[in-house]
């Protein structure tokens, strides 16, 4: 199983569109179409698809704040996909690309306090919660540890 990122193409972008979460996780995340529309209309977010072998299984957006913090925003891993460890490498990923810019203090991402599945899973991969707030939801960030 490998799982590959990819800025959202003219041809992956309809299968981003096409993914669906589970009916409990619908009231933390939007529907993708959403997501790429802010992409396409607001300078700051870009969007990635994740590839398993040749199916786009999820979908995710970063962008860089005015101090140089990376976000990562609008994460989904389709229902079908979900429970295989998908979420987690697709974080992984996108979390180390993002903070190997020479410029990056932190990467950053905001949780809804309620969705306890999510805010579990940021911190198993390093994300600290850190008392800020994003509108409503709770700013977590990883900052690289050096050798």
């Amino acid at each position: 199983m490998t799982l590959r990122i990819e800025p959202v193409s003219a041809q992956t972008w309809r299968a981003c569109e096409a993914l669906r979460v589970l009916p409990e996780q619908r009231a933390f995340v939007a529907d993708v179409s959403h997501y790429l529309c802010l992409c396409a209309y607001e300078d700051t977010w870009q969007p990635v698809a994740a590839i398993l072998d040749d199916t786009v299984v999820g979908f995710a957006m970063w962008g860089v704040d005015d101090d140089h913090s990376r976000w990562i925003g609008g994460v989904v891993i389709d229902r079908a996909h979900q429970g295989r460890g998908l979420g987690s490498a697709l974080m992984i990923q996108l979390r180390d690309q993002l903070a190997a810019e020479p410029d990056c203090p932190n990467v950053a991402l905001s949780i809804s306090p309620d969705n306890t599945v999510a805010r579990a899973l940021y911190a198993s991969l390093g994300f600290a919660e850190t008392g800020e707030l994003d509108d409503t939801e709770l700013v977590a960030r990883w900052v690289a540890r050096t050798p």
